[in-house]
């Protein structure tokens, strides 16, 4: 009896390890994803009364949960009876990435211009008398689980594809344990940031001179943050979905490898050259793809409407 108990409880440090590895190398391959996750939910909660930020984001963080109990059990179903789904999910989930991603940059280089121009008419609009503060509120929490279901899909899938093969109890400890840290660390952060400038008034409000200057720089800072928050997510999602591709493609993947091994061989700035070669070509990978899947998307709205489609923000 003792000694089954030994067993078990052998059984379940291993198992407890193997969760512990397999989940540090799942959320170092989703923590490309994760920039431009942070970077979208802090977005989403803008517009919001300042008393009303926490519990936007809060109704959030729980429609994510939400939505990671209906992914999580459905991707341990893909990896149990549909094996062979994992990587076209993984590379369905890639091309989105890069889709997303070129079309932003797209979006911002056409129509940069006319958006500047529209924002005090934008400005003005949410601030009318007319505008329900209640339902405002609701759209943007129903925008922001929308858009955390995508990113959520795929950090899962991407962990998915690192624990496959691997035994169901140890696939489950690591979805489980990534979503929790993802939920937990992301909607921390976003909480932080969107309450950055309440701290940085609050701070310029204080007697001590230290304190003001901190708070000013605070002010100063937290628009900036929130641009290089943006720009980190877009660069990601080509890193990101050009990496799934590439690895997806065996054959460039081995290409990769191989090249980049050599390329570490040279002396001086080999050792440089062969660790930057591998993010280039995903970037290059995410960009093109990115590109096609735009032109691809364009074409098919321009077939049904007959004419040519505005890039969506």
């Amino acid at each position: 009896m003792a000694f089954s108990l030994l067993t078990l409880l052998d059984d379940i440090a291993t198992v407890l390890d193997d969760v512990a590895l397999m989940t540090k190398v799942a959320a170092r391959k989703t923590a490309g994803v994760l920039g431009d996750d942070l970077a979208l939910n802090a977005q989403q909660v803008t517009g919001v009364q300042a008393d009303r930020e926490l519990p936007v984001v809060w109704a959030v963080a729980k429609g994510s949960a939400r939505n990671k109990l209906i992914l999580v059990p459905g991707a341990l179903a893909i990896s149990a009876w549909l094996p062979w789904l994992v990587t076209p999910l993984l590379l369905a989930g890639g091309l989105f990435l890069c889709y997303e991603g070129f079309e932003k940059v797209l979006h911002k280089l056409v129509h940069r211009a006319r958006d500047d121009a529209d924002k005090p008419a934008r400005t003005a609009a949410l601030a009318a008398a007319d505008v329900d503060p209640v339902a405002f509120e609701r759209d943007k929490i129903r925008g922001a689980v929308r858009t955390d279901l995508i990113l959520s899909a795929e950090i899962i899938a991407i962990a998915l594809g690192t624990v496959a093969g691997q035994p169901f109890a140890t696939q489950l400890g690591v979805l489980v344990g990534i979503s929790a840290l993802v939920t937990i660390g992301v909607y921390g952060l976003v909480a932080g940031i969107v309450k950055l400038d309440d701290a940085g008034l609050a701070l310029t409000r204080r007697t001590s001179a230290a304190a003001q200057t901190t708070g000013r720089a605070i002010l100063r800072a937290a628009p900036w943050l929130m641009k290089g928050l943006a720009i980190v997510g877009t660069a990601a999602m080509f890193l990101v979905g050009g990496g799934i591709i590439t690895h997806a493609i065996h054959d460039l993947a081995t290409w990769i490898d191989e090249t980049a091994t050599g390329l570490g061989a040279l002396p001086t700035v080999g050792t440089v050259l062969g660790a930057l070669l591998p993010t280039l070509i995903n970037a290059v990978v995410g960009v093109v793809a990115g590109g096609l899947a735009v032109a691809v998307v364009s074409g098919i709205r321009r077939l049904r409407t007959g004419k040519a489609p505005t890039p969506a923000g």
